[in-house]
């Protein structure tokens, strides 16, 4: 799985930023190759996720990088536990929303106890931010 990220030229600082809406994280760098390995450090420290390592390269697209990690499913937890923390929820807010009663089932998918297939993926981050159409790439 790879997440895309955005990255432009800022004309008043000269730097370049990159950003990850996905997992609303940002940065600069004087380069997009110090901006990608600024980002690819950015997400690897606020994963905190041992043995995780992220990697960032541009994308085909102009103004388009890709996130992906060595652990795919470590990744998949941090942008759960990500979106759901920055929307302000519990786990048991998010299992409710999924009309489930017990918060355990959604934890499991948080914790890496159980992988999503990218459908459940979007289902889960529907049960978090109903507006939110994430861009994800399988690997």
């Amino acid at each position: 799985m790879k997440l895309e990220g955005c990255i432009w030229r800022d004309r008043k600082t000269n730097f370049w930023v990159v950003s990850v809406p996905l997992l609303d994280i940002s940065t600069q760098g004087r380069s997009q190759k110090n901006a990608l390995v600024m980002i690819e450090d950015a997400v690897q420290v606020e994963a905190e996720k041992e043995g995780l390592r992220i990697h960032a390269k541009l994308g085909k697209e102009a103004g388009t990088f890709l996130v992906s990690a060595n652990k795919p499913d470590l990744l998949i937890t941090f942008l759960l536990r990500r979106q759901r923390t920055c929307h302000g929820l519990s786990v048991r807010d998010v299992a409710l929303r999924m009309d489930s009663k017990s918060p355990t089932a959604y934890a499991q998918y948080e914790q890496g106890k159980r992988t999503p297939t990218l459908g459940k993926l979007r289902e889960l981050l529907h049960a978090i931010d109903p507006s939110l159409e994430p861009f994800l790439k399988a690997s």
